[in-house]
């Protein structure tokens, strides 16, 4: 085959399939074979394919949104330091660094690997893992009150861990050193490695069978399609100027009421965001690089736009968007990043603000606009081994037109899996008092918000160290059309004798022993529509959940 004409559309499907195919056991590879459980049960990983122009081809079905900017942003890096003709088969990549390697935070290491054929490069199997601790100033890499990218972890740029196949013992010790729990990290690396050479093996096999040259070719089909697709959901919008504004609770270092202002600007087929107005960076540690935000607004288009689209180039194509250097979504160095989720989740919370007039089957309550994480760390009392028990919780999803939101769950670019109470019990000298949803916590409306969690962690016969990260603890989610926003979070600690002392909604370093308890409580999420809306046979369904407190159905609908 010769040119694109020659790619009859159902051979690129079957192309693209195969394609999805490498990337998808590759996910499931990583997970499979990972230490820790933030991989192998919360699924904080991702896996993508990448062409040698830099172009995102296929990305795993169950990658996370957020880390698309961090693979590109790594892929932009590698080519445009290294050239093709001095990479080798065997070569593998790694990188974290959000300011010279394109990532969005340290505990996310990417790992590239090149696919030869006939002597040449012709593609990247990428992945990139959230370690649960990659060293800096706290356990778990992501405490609130950081101030700048050195405090956050150890920071690698652009570099081999395996030439032509060989591994670099001396950089490999080096991130091992800087670990907190090096086992786990050792685990969790050569998963990633079995993953990407997982992902090469398979690639051969779609070579061998469809030739380099038909996959070159269907590349470019790929990505051409999907911004069709994309440029005309963006026809189908009304041209004009769409606006809002959000609010961060606060950076963790003083500074609260942190705006994110948007204005989405929509002619013909091309769409614009532009950030003017957002707040400069923040000495706290929820800043974003560039390619976090990339991450957000792609998303955001791809989901109010044409959720079934595959995310390739083609969606990061028509994302046109601009914003001051130096704010908060645009952040320069030495900024601290480590919570930048929390910032990426508002960016989306504000784009679908924006286009909720445009788009009104398709916009969503504000979901819990968080990435509330937990931090637990010690000495095991058992083994006389440190520990990290890393989580990020979910929370309520917003109400949407024609159903209620989902409760507790992961929201938009973070799609990984709260972990199940017998893993932590299992891998942690920890106890799970209480697990559950947060009565009253969803926002009303003709279709209710999701409600938040409340889990409630006791350490066993020893002392330990909780750290954490909260969103929507100060700034409620708020509804759409008329819906009512969802409660905010909260971190506490239950004393010995009951009594409840709020924490900061961004601590770092709180001692407790097996006498206390930490409870943390997730976002709701706003709902959608006027309450005085909902069907008495909605209404009934929630008093029979026990989700909902008589006072709140009588104070909202009846």
């Amino acid at each position: 085959m010769t040119s694109t004409a020659a790619l009859d559309p159902i051979s690129i499907e079957i192309i693209q399939n195969a394609l999805a195919s490498v990337v998808d056991e590759s996910f499931v590879a990583l997970m499979k074979s990972a230490y820790s459980q933030n991989i192998k049960e919360r699924r904080d990983h991702s896996t993508a394919l990448v062409d040698t122009r830099g172009r995102l081809i296929v990305q795993a079905k169950e990658s996370l949104p957020i880390h698309l900017g961090s693979i590109m942003g790594m892929m932009t890096s590698l080519l445009s330091q290294v050239t093709l003709e001095s990479i080798q088969p065997g070569d593998i990549f790694i990188a974290n660094d959000p300011f010279v390697a394109g990532g969005t935070h340290l505990p996310d290491l990417n790992m590239a690997l090149p696919i030869f054929h006939d002597g040449k490069p012709i593609a990247f199997v990428c992945n990139i893992a959230h370690h649960a601790d990659f060293g800096g100033m706290s356990a778990g890499s992501m405490a609130g009150g950081m101030t700048e990218i050195y405090q956050e972890g150890l920071r690698v740029p652009l570099i081999k861990l395996f030439e032509a196949g060989k591994l670099q013992q001396g950089i490999y010790d080096l991130i091992l050193l800087n670990t907190r729990v090096p086992d786990e990290r050792r685990g969790d690396l050569f998963a990633q490695i079995a993953s990407v050479r997982l992902g090469e093996r398979r690639f051969q096999e779609v070579v061998e069978r469809h030739g380099a040259q038909t996959l070159t070719l269907a590349f470019d089909e790929i990505v051409r399609r999907t911004q069709l697709r994309m440029r005309a959901a963006i026809r189908s919008l009304p041209d004009g100027v769409y606006t809002f504004t959000d609010i961060m609770d606060d950076d963790g270092c003083g500074t609260v009421d942190i705006p994110i202002a948007v204005e989405v600007r929509v002619t013909d087929d091309r769409i614009h965001v532009s950030f003017e107005g957002t707040s400069p960076q923040v000495a706290g540690n929820i800043n974003c690089t560039a390619t976090a935000t990339l991450s957000a607004i792609s998303y955001t288009l791809k989901a109010l736009l044409d959720p079934d689209v595959p995310n390739n180039q083609g969606v990061l194509d028509v994302c046109e968007w601009s914003a001051p250097v130096g704010c908060l979504v645009n952040a320069e160095f030495p900024a601290s990043v480590a919570n930048r989720a929390h910032t990426a989740q508002r960016i989306i919370d504000a784009l679908i603000g924006a286009l909720a007039p445009a788009l009104p089957a398709r916009a969503v309550g504000a979901a819990n606009g968080a990435n509330t994480t937990a931090i637990f760390s010690g000495i095991d009392p058992n083994t006389g081994r440190r520990y990290i028990y890393f989580e990020t919780l979910g929370g309520g999803f917003g109400g949407r037109v024609n159903k209620d939101g989902k409760d507790g769950v992961q929201v938009h670019i973070t799609n990984t899996s709260n972990l199940p109470v017998e893993a932590i019990e299992m891998d942690y000298p920890l106890l799970v008092e209480a697990y559950g949803f947060v009565e009253d916590s969803g926002g009303a409306g003709r279709h209710r918000g999701g409600l938040g969690l409340r889990r409630v962690i006791r350490p066993l016969d020893h002392e330990c160290v909780f750290s954490g990260s909260g969103e929507r603890f100060r700034n409620a989610p708020w509804g759409v059309f008329g819906g009512e926003g969802g409660h905010t979070g909260r971190f506490v600690r239950v004393e010995a004798d009951g009594s409840l002392t709020q924490l900061p909604n961004k601590p770092s370093g709180v001692l407790f022993d097996s006498s206390q308890r930490i409870m943390i409580e997730t976002p709701g999420a706003g709902g959608y529509g006027e309450p005085a809306t909902r069907t008495s046979e909605d209404i009934d369904t929630d008093r029979q959940s026990g989700k909902f407190s008589e006072r709140s159905l009588k104070q909202h609908y009846l």
